[in-house]
């Protein structure tokens, strides 16, 4: 949505700011240099001068590419250059590798090593050469679309992993209904958002459009690619619980059981969805950064968010989950 006339009565950036700029994908210190209002008059355009760069560089780009220099801000820009220099680094090591950077996320298999290995159909090597060629063409087609190269902070990364090894390897379970469910998690990021962004911006409506997407794809995602093996009786329990009267869960969808956790699966499961979609590279970028400021965020709160122990289930349950 493009913002308001009045809305954009004054440019939300002044000239001689320092700001930081989109350039392609990486995030650069600038200077403006001037201001003008776009043709339509509902936006801003700035004439940016990157600093260190040659003035050759300097360049009239439209507001969604410039952000205030804050310590937040300032936070993402170093994260996205340490992402690229790391991307520089890395060798190939054929096909297999370019896989694995198409969805961006080191964790979004998690799940696929545990439960979706072994339901994998074996397909013969010998069919029509037309249709490998066709397989072939879908699959490089797949690999040009935009990715999402979520940074995810290291204690969250950390997080992630002790939740995979309680859960599948120590058969424990995070205690539902959640004390700090999805749903609030994400209204709490809203509220402390919300201030940061100019009211009726371009901004502004994207950060809402995000927080109630990530609400739309977690109910719909949990119970289809968000939960290890050994979870699966418990979301059955909890399923049955939301229709019974008097139960922990009655009442609640499961983004107001389900909590930090499951959220973060979902965070780290998004590039490999958002590959699947047809969003353009800018749609992409912008996803990114609400992301990466949500992830960053996420991990500065984490003590408030995540539990401190999960709960060991009995042996009837036990029994129940080896079924799955």
């Amino acid at each position: 949505m493009a913002p308001s006339k009045a809305a954009q009565a004054t440019a939300p950036f002044a000239k001689d700011e320092r700001v930081l700029c989109f350039h392609h994908e990486m995030l650069y210190e600038a200077k403006i240099l001037d201001v003008r209002p776009t043709e339509d008059k509902e936006s801003w355009q700035y004439k940016i001068h990157y600093k260190g760069w040659k003035n050759t560089w300097d360049d009239w780009v439209p507001q969604d590419r410039v952000r205030k220099f804050t310590p937040e801000n300032k936070e993402l820009a170093a994260q996205l250059h340490n992402q690229m220099k790391a991307l520089q680094q890395r060798k190939p090591v054929g096909k297999q590798n370019i896989k694995r950077g198409a969805n961006g996320s080191d964790f979004s298999s998690a799940r696929d090593s545990e439960e979706r290995m072994g339901s994998v159909a074996a397909t013969g090597r010998g069919g029509p050469r037309r249709n490998r060629d066709y397989d072939l063409e879908h699959e490089e087609q797949f690999h040009a679309k935009p990715a999402v190269k979520l940074i995810i902070p290291d204690h969250i990364k950390a997080i992630l992993v002790d939740d995979w090894e309680n859960v599948t390897k120590n058969l424990q379970l995070v205690p539902l209904p959640a004390a700090k469910p999805v749903n609030l998690i994400l209204n709490d990021y809203l509220e402390y958002e919300k201030p940061r962004r100019q009211p009726g911006s371009a901004q502004a409506d994207i950060l809402d459009e995000v927080v109630a997407g990530l609400k739309e794809y977690f109910e719909k995602c949990l119970g289809r690619i968000l939960l290890y093996r050994f979870e699966r009786q418990q979301y059955i329990e909890v399923r049955e619980g939301i229709t019974k009267a008097g139960s922990d869960f009655a009442g609640k969808g499961p983004g107001d059981i389900y909590g930090a956790e499951h959220l973060c699966r979902l965070l780290v499961s998004l590039p490999e969805l958002i590959a699947q979609t047809n969003m353009d590279h800018q749609s992409v970028n912008r996803l990114r950064e609400e992301l990466s400021k949500l992830t960053n965020w996420l991990g500065r709160n984490a003590l408030n968010y995540f539990v401190s122990e999960y709960e060991t289930p009995g042996q009837e349950y036990a029994e129940k989950a080896k079924n799955f």
